[in-house]
Protein backbone atom coordinates (compact mmCIF):
# COMPACT_ATOMS: atom_id res chain seq x y z
CA UNK A 1 0.00 0.00 0.00
CA UNK A 2 1.29 3.14 -1.09
CA UNK A 3 1.93 5.89 1.78
CA UNK A 4 -0.64 8.90 1.32
CA UNK A 5 1.04 12.52 0.76
CA UNK A 6 0.55 14.11 4.36
CA UNK A 7 1.76 12.87 8.08
CA UNK A 8 -1.14 13.92 9.75
CA UNK A 9 -4.37 14.84 9.52
CA UNK A 10 -6.64 16.85 11.67
CA UNK A 11 -10.13 17.83 11.98
CA UNK A 12 -11.39 21.37 11.35
CA UNK A 13 -14.70 22.63 12.23
CA UNK A 14 -15.47 26.30 10.88
CA UNK A 15 -18.57 27.60 13.46
CA UNK A 16 -20.62 30.93 13.62
CA UNK A 17 -23.75 32.45 12.66
CA UNK A 18 -24.99 32.32 9.29
CA UNK A 19 -23.96 34.35 6.87
CA UNK A 20 -20.43 35.38 8.27
CA UNK A 21 -18.88 33.91 4.82
CA UNK A 22 -17.78 30.49 6.73
CA UNK A 23 -18.36 28.48 3.07
CA UNK A 24 -16.45 30.88 1.28
CA UNK A 25 -13.10 30.77 3.16
CA UNK A 26 -13.52 26.76 2.91
CA UNK A 27 -14.26 27.11 -1.03
CA UNK A 28 -11.05 29.73 -0.87
CA UNK A 29 -8.84 27.85 0.90
CA UNK A 30 -9.76 23.83 -1.18
CA UNK A 31 -10.43 25.53 -4.49
CA UNK A 32 -8.82 29.00 -4.53
CA UNK A 33 -11.79 30.49 -5.91
CA UNK A 34 -14.56 33.16 -4.12
CA UNK A 35 -18.14 32.01 -4.79
CA UNK A 36 -20.11 35.26 -5.71
CA UNK A 37 -23.74 33.63 -4.99
CA UNK A 38 -23.65 30.30 -2.42
CA UNK A 39 -26.47 28.78 -1.08
CA UNK A 40 -27.15 28.52 2.93
CA UNK A 41 -25.31 25.82 4.50
CA UNK A 42 -27.70 22.85 5.70
CA UNK A 43 -25.95 20.46 8.06
CA UNK A 44 -22.03 20.25 7.16
CA UNK A 45 -20.22 20.61 4.23
CA UNK A 46 -16.55 19.01 3.93
CA UNK A 47 -13.77 20.37 2.04
CA UNK A 48 -9.94 19.53 2.62
CA UNK A 49 -6.21 20.74 1.71
CA UNK A 50 -2.86 19.27 2.48
CA UNK A 51 -0.40 21.69 4.27
CA UNK A 52 3.24 22.37 5.09
CA UNK A 53 3.52 22.23 8.47
CA UNK A 54 6.98 22.87 10.73
CA UNK A 55 10.34 23.70 9.16
CA UNK A 56 11.32 24.11 6.54
CA UNK A 57 8.39 25.58 5.36
CA UNK A 58 7.13 27.70 8.90
CA UNK A 59 10.64 29.41 8.72
CA UNK A 60 10.76 30.45 5.02
CA UNK A 61 9.51 34.08 3.82
CA UNK A 62 7.17 32.15 1.35
CA UNK A 63 4.81 30.66 4.55
CA UNK A 64 1.64 33.47 5.34
CA UNK A 65 2.66 32.78 9.12
CA UNK A 66 5.71 35.09 7.87
CA UNK A 67 4.22 37.24 5.74
CA UNK A 68 1.43 39.28 6.65
CA UNK A 69 0.66 40.62 3.18
CA UNK A 70 0.19 37.34 2.10
CA UNK A 71 -2.95 36.93 -0.49
CA UNK A 72 -4.67 35.90 -3.88
CA UNK A 73 -6.23 38.01 -6.19
CA UNK A 74 -10.01 38.91 -6.63
CA UNK A 75 -9.94 35.73 -9.42
CA UNK A 76 -7.72 33.57 -7.79
CA UNK A 77 -4.39 34.15 -9.45
CA UNK A 78 -0.99 34.75 -7.69
CA UNK A 79 1.78 33.06 -9.00
CA UNK A 80 3.40 32.26 -5.98
CA UNK A 81 0.39 30.27 -5.22
CA UNK A 82 -1.14 26.87 -5.81
CA UNK A 83 -4.64 26.39 -7.33
CA UNK A 84 -5.83 25.99 -3.93
CA UNK A 85 -4.87 29.32 -2.64
CA UNK A 86 -1.58 28.13 -0.30
CA UNK A 87 1.62 28.91 -1.82
CA UNK A 88 3.72 26.12 -2.95
CA UNK A 89 5.06 23.75 -0.42
CA UNK A 90 9.14 23.84 -0.53
CA UNK A 91 10.36 20.81 -2.12
CA UNK A 92 12.86 18.93 0.15
CA UNK A 93 15.50 16.44 -2.24
CA UNK A 94 16.28 13.33 -2.02
CA UNK A 95 18.85 11.87 0.45
CA UNK A 96 21.73 10.76 -1.21
CA UNK A 97 23.75 7.72 0.53
CA UNK A 98 26.42 9.37 2.70
CA UNK A 99 25.24 12.37 2.30
CA UNK A 100 23.05 14.30 5.58
CA UNK A 101 20.03 15.99 4.92
CA UNK A 102 20.45 19.94 4.03
CA UNK A 103 17.09 20.47 6.84
CA UNK A 104 14.20 18.67 8.44
CA UNK A 105 11.88 16.30 6.14
CA UNK A 106 8.60 18.59 5.36
CA UNK A 107 6.40 17.18 7.34
CA UNK A 108 2.43 17.50 5.69
CA UNK A 109 -0.43 17.91 7.27
CA UNK A 110 -4.41 17.19 5.83
CA UNK A 111 -6.74 19.43 7.37
CA UNK A 112 -10.41 17.62 6.87
CA UNK A 113 -12.28 20.93 6.96
CA UNK A 114 -15.91 20.69 8.05
CA UNK A 115 -18.21 23.36 7.44
CA UNK A 116 -21.61 23.77 9.69
CA UNK A 117 -24.54 25.69 9.30
CA UNK A 118 -24.72 28.78 11.28
CA UNK A 119 -28.69 28.76 11.55
CA UNK A 120 -29.81 29.16 15.01
CA UNK A 121 -32.58 26.52 13.81
CA UNK A 122 -30.06 23.58 13.11
CA UNK A 123 -27.95 24.16 15.87
CA UNK A 124 -28.48 21.18 18.15
CA UNK A 125 -27.84 19.37 16.00
CA UNK A 126 -24.37 20.69 14.26
CA UNK A 127 -22.92 21.11 17.63
CA UNK A 128 -22.79 17.12 17.22
CA UNK A 129 -20.05 17.97 14.60
CA UNK A 130 -17.44 19.36 16.90
CA UNK A 131 -16.74 16.17 18.08
CA UNK A 132 -13.51 14.94 17.58
CA UNK A 133 -12.37 18.38 16.56
CA UNK A 134 -8.92 19.80 16.94
CA UNK A 135 -9.01 23.11 15.63
CA UNK A 136 -11.78 25.72 14.77
CA UNK A 137 -12.30 29.38 12.95
CA UNK A 138 -14.33 30.96 14.85
CA UNK A 139 -15.86 33.33 12.37
CA UNK A 140 -17.85 36.48 12.59
CA UNK A 141 -18.74 38.83 10.02
CA UNK A 142 -16.99 42.61 10.23
CA UNK A 143 -20.01 44.25 9.34
CA UNK A 144 -22.66 42.60 11.40
CA UNK A 145 -21.91 43.29 15.18
CA UNK A 146 -24.05 40.89 16.23
CA UNK A 147 -22.67 37.87 14.98
CA UNK A 148 -19.61 39.06 17.10
CA UNK A 149 -21.66 39.04 19.67
CA UNK A 150 -22.76 35.18 19.65
CA UNK A 151 -19.01 34.56 19.42
CA UNK A 152 -18.91 33.79 23.10
CA UNK A 153 -21.96 31.37 22.55
CA UNK A 154 -20.57 29.52 20.20
CA UNK A 155 -17.09 28.79 21.85
CA UNK A 156 -19.08 27.83 24.62
CA UNK A 157 -20.83 25.03 23.00
CA UNK A 158 -17.63 24.30 21.11
CA UNK A 159 -15.43 23.68 24.32
CA UNK A 160 -18.07 21.18 25.82
CA UNK A 161 -17.73 18.91 23.05
CA UNK A 162 -14.48 19.00 21.31
CA UNK A 163 -10.83 17.63 21.66
CA UNK A 164 -9.70 19.36 24.91
CA UNK A 165 -7.46 22.45 24.39
CA UNK A 166 -8.71 22.85 20.63
CA UNK A 167 -7.03 25.16 19.06
CA UNK A 168 -9.09 27.94 18.25
CA UNK A 169 -8.31 31.39 16.20
CA UNK A 170 -11.23 34.16 15.58
CA UNK A 171 -11.70 34.90 11.92
CA UNK A 172 -13.34 38.38 11.25
CA UNK A 173 -13.84 37.83 7.69
CA UNK A 174 -15.68 40.34 5.18
CA UNK A 175 -12.23 42.93 5.52
CA UNK A 176 -12.74 43.79 1.90
CA UNK A 177 -16.23 45.23 2.76
CA UNK A 178 -15.29 46.75 6.38
CA UNK A 179 -12.05 48.18 5.02
CA UNK A 180 -13.63 49.90 1.91
CA UNK A 181 -12.77 53.45 1.13
CA UNK A 182 -15.69 55.50 -0.81
CA UNK A 183 -14.21 57.48 -3.74
CA UNK A 184 -12.82 60.75 -2.82
CA UNK A 185 -14.33 64.33 -3.92
CA UNK A 186 -10.70 65.01 -5.67
CA UNK A 187 -11.13 61.94 -7.99
CA UNK A 188 -14.62 62.15 -8.80
CA UNK A 189 -14.59 63.37 -12.32
CA UNK A 190 -18.27 63.63 -12.42
CA UNK A 191 -18.87 65.69 -9.22
CA UNK A 192 -18.76 69.77 -10.21
CA UNK A 193 -16.34 71.25 -7.28
CA UNK A 194 -19.55 73.72 -6.57
CA UNK A 195 -21.71 71.20 -6.13
CA UNK A 196 -22.12 69.33 -2.95
CA UNK A 197 -21.82 66.01 -2.09
CA UNK A 198 -23.59 62.76 -3.19
CA UNK A 199 -23.98 61.80 0.17
CA UNK A 200 -24.55 63.54 3.50
CA UNK A 201 -21.11 63.50 5.47
CA UNK A 202 -21.34 61.65 9.15
CA UNK A 203 -19.42 62.34 12.02
CA UNK A 204 -17.15 59.71 11.17
CA UNK A 205 -16.24 60.52 7.86
CA UNK A 206 -12.97 61.69 6.58
CA UNK A 207 -12.93 65.64 4.91
CA UNK A 208 -13.05 65.62 1.30
CA UNK A 209 -14.97 61.98 1.02
CA UNK A 210 -18.17 61.65 -0.75
CA UNK A 211 -20.47 58.61 -0.49
CA UNK A 212 -21.32 55.94 2.19
CA UNK A 213 -19.23 55.30 5.44
CA UNK A 214 -17.34 51.80 5.50
CA UNK A 215 -19.20 49.38 6.75
CA UNK A 216 -17.18 47.98 9.62
CA UNK A 217 -18.85 47.93 13.18
CA UNK A 218 -16.63 45.62 15.55
CA UNK A 219 -12.76 47.43 15.84
CA UNK A 220 -9.77 44.96 15.64
CA UNK A 221 -9.08 46.59 18.91
CA UNK A 222 -12.30 45.02 20.78
CA UNK A 223 -11.76 41.43 18.24
CA UNK A 224 -8.22 41.40 19.75
CA UNK A 225 -9.56 42.32 23.37
CA UNK A 226 -11.86 39.12 23.39
CA UNK A 227 -9.18 36.78 21.61
CA UNK A 228 -7.07 37.30 24.49
CA UNK A 229 -10.03 37.39 27.61
CA UNK A 230 -11.03 34.04 26.20
CA UNK A 231 -7.76 32.25 25.57
CA UNK A 232 -7.83 32.24 21.58
CA UNK A 233 -4.45 31.54 19.73
CA UNK A 234 -5.00 34.36 17.61
CA UNK A 235 -7.42 36.95 16.03
CA UNK A 236 -7.16 37.08 11.71
CA UNK A 237 -9.25 39.53 9.59
CA UNK A 238 -9.86 38.06 6.10
CA UNK A 239 -11.46 38.67 3.00
CA UNK A 240 -12.69 35.45 1.40
CA UNK A 241 -13.15 37.95 -1.65
CA UNK A 242 -9.85 38.80 -2.03
CA UNK A 243 -8.08 35.72 -0.38
CA UNK A 244 -6.70 38.00 2.23
CA UNK A 245 -4.92 36.28 5.37
CA UNK A 246 -7.47 32.67 4.34
CA UNK A 247 -4.26 30.79 4.36
CA UNK A 248 -3.15 32.81 7.53
CA UNK A 249 -6.05 32.18 9.50
CA UNK A 250 -6.04 27.70 8.74
CA UNK A 251 -2.00 27.69 8.72
CA UNK A 252 -2.20 29.32 12.31
CA UNK A 253 -4.74 26.79 12.84
CA UNK A 254 -2.38 23.82 11.42
CA UNK A 255 1.16 25.06 13.15
CA UNK A 256 -0.82 24.83 16.29
CA UNK A 257 -2.07 21.46 15.79
CA UNK A 258 1.51 20.23 14.99
CA UNK A 259 3.22 22.17 17.62
CA UNK A 260 0.91 19.93 20.15
CA UNK A 261 1.47 16.95 18.06
CA UNK A 262 5.21 17.16 18.60
CA UNK A 263 4.46 17.72 22.37
CA UNK A 264 2.90 14.49 22.88
CA UNK A 265 -0.24 16.46 23.48
CA UNK A 266 -2.80 13.72 21.07
CA UNK A 267 -2.36 10.04 21.16
CA UNK A 268 -2.13 9.64 17.29
CA UNK A 269 -3.50 5.83 17.21
CA UNK A 270 -7.09 6.69 18.80
CA UNK A 271 -9.37 6.33 16.25
CA UNK A 272 -11.55 8.76 18.07
CA UNK A 273 -8.98 11.62 18.48
CA UNK A 274 -9.22 14.92 16.44
CA UNK A 275 -5.52 14.19 15.32
CA UNK A 276 -4.25 10.48 13.25
CA UNK A 277 -0.96 9.84 11.75
CA UNK A 278 -0.92 8.76 8.79
CA UNK A 279 1.07 5.27 9.46
CA UNK A 280 -2.17 4.49 12.20
CA UNK A 281 -4.93 4.64 9.39
CA UNK A 282 -3.03 3.13 7.06
CA UNK A 283 -2.56 -0.14 9.53
CA UNK A 284 -6.35 0.45 10.33
CA UNK A 285 -7.01 -0.26 6.61
CA UNK A 286 -7.50 3.27 5.36
CA UNK A 287 -5.42 6.24 3.68
CA UNK A 288 -8.12 8.69 5.05
CA UNK A 289 -11.19 10.01 3.14
CA UNK A 290 -11.81 13.06 0.88
CA UNK A 291 -9.92 14.45 -1.34
CA UNK A 292 -5.94 14.85 -1.73
CA UNK A 293 -3.69 17.68 -2.44
CA UNK A 294 -5.94 19.13 -4.66
CA UNK A 295 -9.00 19.46 -2.44
CA UNK A 296 -12.14 19.64 -2.63
CA UNK A 297 -15.95 18.56 -1.02
CA UNK A 298 -19.01 17.33 -0.18
CA UNK A 299 -21.58 18.10 2.16
CA UNK A 300 -24.35 16.48 4.60
CA UNK A 301 -28.04 17.73 4.78
CA UNK A 302 -30.12 17.49 7.79
CA UNK A 303 -32.60 15.63 6.07
CA UNK A 304 -33.62 11.36 7.01
CA UNK A 305 -30.91 9.65 8.92
CA UNK A 306 -27.38 11.11 7.64
CA UNK A 307 -27.16 13.94 10.06
CA UNK A 308 -26.73 11.30 12.78
CA UNK A 309 -24.10 8.93 10.19
CA UNK A 310 -21.36 11.20 10.50
CA UNK A 311 -21.12 13.08 13.71
CA UNK A 312 -17.72 12.44 15.33
CA UNK A 313 -14.34 11.14 13.80
CA UNK A 314 -11.45 13.10 12.49
CA UNK A 315 -12.64 12.03 8.85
Amino acid sequence: MSSPPWDYIAKLVCIGDSGCGKSSLTIRLCEGRFVTHHDVTIGVEFGSRIVPVGPPYSNSSESPLNNSSSSTTDDGNNSSTTAGGLPEPRIVPAEKPGEAPPHPQQKHMKLSLWDTAGQETYKSVTRSYFRGASGALLVFDLTRRSTFEHVTDWLNDLRQIAEPDIVVVLVGNKADLANAEPPSADNNSTQSPSQPPSYPYSPHQKKGVIGPPPRREVTRAEAEDWARRNGVLEYVETSAKSGENVEKAFMRVAEKIFQNIQAGKYDLNDRRSGVKGAHALQAGGTSGSGPGRGGGGGSVKLTGGNAKGVAGGCC
